[in-house]
């Protein structure tokens, strides 16, 4: 009888726990921007559950965070890890930043492509597989533009471009967050104002945003900061600038006037915002060197004129000179030459040697011209060369990340310091986002205080996405957290060495499960997807 009666007691005692997690006796940095605070955390069901001095209080697992920050856990912005995530749903050099959200979609996206057909078959292998982070995405507005019109430019037809306003509304009804775009190349340079206004007014209508590389950082970047206002303008939505830059060393010094040009439109009622990455280098790819018109019909149809000898002569000169009244953004001419260039990854054996090392340095080595051997080094890996591009300033990166409607994120992709995702020299940004931001810039050179900091990386960037239950510490907000030692965290990635973990990231804690303990990733993946306000069903 008495065996019998313990049996019907132990479920009650194992659930009188008041939480299932405690962090107790951290330095509470909420996300709001307000001062830091001494307190506890407590954690239920995958929610906030309480917050204060809950010293009485009881829990099944304890965290001492005595002498560190705790935190909403990060939320990038902007991050390219939509297929690595299906290869290591770990998201490890992600997660080690104290990421615990990342939203994807640029020009590109998963979807509408040859292996998702819609937004929902991706969500659905997504969350099969499992994943250690939040997840959302945009949609691509050069997906959308090649899926109905393919690798060529010039105006749509009024049928193509009603079919990019119904996969705009398709994705938008299953999720999708907004439009997204990247305009500075093909096929997102192919695409004109009136389109992007098109696709703009679809994601309006369901609440969505548009977020946009713009269609140059370089000599036209303030004319490109005007486009984008005006999209939003006359789509009636938001519009979050990405990595916003000078990236044209003739005019670095400017991002105080740029930035006023925003300030302006935000002035005028308009929401207008920006995110930056904290470095003073890009990553695009060596074949954004060539004109835009000859990608047309895609990487063969570039790779074919490349080898034409007709053409040499006119693609030299637009590639050391740029194109007159173009609005092309010609990166050899923004970062002043081959030194600027650190080459990424090569696919030909013959060209690996040149992995992490400057352009330059092939071209010493393979002899030639720069263009001889931009060319061989493009036609040789089948049209891509992933190049990280020296071409922006630390001042004018500083002045910006200042801007209180500027938030962090890290333009990176989730990958690995070990096994097949170590691949390359991507840029260290994979790696050290959002620890250097913590370590260089508040810590040590002080731009921003820690609370600012909090801010950009947490409750700024879901708030952009509408993700109103994230970014925060309070009762009842999802139980996303970072706990950090704010003494020791920095990044260590560098552009010679870029795979390498960041340090001081204690704890991080995704809809309340452990998914990094004292450093170490636990292997849990308890991430979900985060569906803009348009999804039905």
């Amino acid at each position: 009888m008495r065996f019998g009666l313990l049996l019907m007691l132990l479920p009650v005692c194992a659930s009188a726990q008041d939480f299932d997690l405690l962090i107790r006796g951290g330095r509470i940095v909420d996300g709001t921007g307000n001062p830091v605070f001494q307190g506890d955390l407590g954690l239920r069901g995958g929610k906030i559950a309480a917050i204060g001095r809950l010293t009485d209080r009881s829990a099944a697992r304890v965290i001492d965070a005595a002498g560190l920050v705790v935190s909403p856990g990060f939320f990038d912005i902007h991050n390219h890890s939509d297929f690595t995530v299906l290869r290591d749903g770990n998201a490890e050099s992600m997660v080690r930043q104290g990421v615990t959200t990342m939203i994807f979609g640029e020009g590109g996206s998963a979807a509408p492509s040859k292996r998702w057909k819609d937004f929902q078959s991706y969500f659905e292998e997504l969350l099969r597989k499992g994943i250690s982070t939040n997840v959302g995405t945009f949609a691509g507005s050069s997906e959308i533009w090649t899926w109905v019109r393919g690798e060529k430019a010039g105006p749509p037809t009024p049928e193509e471009t009603a079919r990019m306003r119904a996969l705009v509304r398709e994705a938008m009804r299953q999720g999708a967050l907004g439009v997204a775009s990247s305009l500075s190349g093909p096929p997102g340079s192919w695409i004109d104002t009136e389109t992007l206004v098109a696709l703009c007014e679809e994601a309006s209508r369901y609440g969505g945003i548009y977020s946009t590389h713009m269609r140059t950082e370089g000599q036209g970047v303030f004319e490109s900061v005007a486009e984008a206002i005006e999209i939003g303008r006359r789509a009636r939505l938001p519009v979050d600038i990405i990595h916003l830059k000078i990236a044209e060393h003739k005019l670095w010094g400017q991002m105080p006037e740029l930035a006023a040009s925003i300030a302006a439109a935000r002035a005028r009622g308009q929401d207008v915002a920006a995110n930056v990455y904290p470095y003073r280098a890009g990553q695009n790819n060596l074949s954004s060197i060539i004109p835009p018109w000859a990608h047309e019909g895609g990487a063969q149809a570039m790779i074919a004129r490349l080898k034409d000898p007709a053409l040499r002569k006119r693609l030299e000169a637009e590639i050391t000179g740029g194109i007159p009244g173009s609005n092309w953004y010609n990166h050899y001419t923004a970062t002043g030459g081959w030194e600027g260039m650190l080459l990424v990854s090569l696919s030909n054996p013959r060209h690996k040697q040149f992995e992490g090392k400057r352009m330059s340095e092939a071209i010493r080595t393979l002899g030639g011209s720069g263009i001889d051997v931009l060319f061989e080094l493009l036609i040789g890996n089948n049209g891509s060369v992933p190049t990280v591009y020296f071409h922006h300033s630390e001042e004018d990166m500083r002045y910006a990340l200042r801007q209180p409607w500027v938030s962090v994120g890290s333009d990176g992709t989730a990958v690995k310091a070990e096994g097949p995702l170590a691949a390359g020299h991507p840029h260290p940004r994979y790696y050290g986002t959002f620890p250097r931001v913590l370590g260089r810039y508040v810590r040590e050179e002080k731009v921003l205080t820690l609370e600012e900091a909090v801010r950009k990386m947490t409750s700024a960037n879901a708030a952009k996405v509408r993700q109103w239950d994230r970014g925060l510490l309070r009762p009842g907000m999802a139980a996303d957290v970072t706990v950090f030692n704010p003494e020791t965290v920095m990044d260590r990635a560098t552009f010679e060495q870029p795979h390498q973990y960041p340090v001081g990231i204690e704890y991080v804690i995704v809809n309340g499960r452990l998914v990094l303990e004292r450093g170490r990733h636990t292997g849990a993946r308890p991430g979900v997807i985060l569906y803009g306000g348009g999804k039905t069903g």
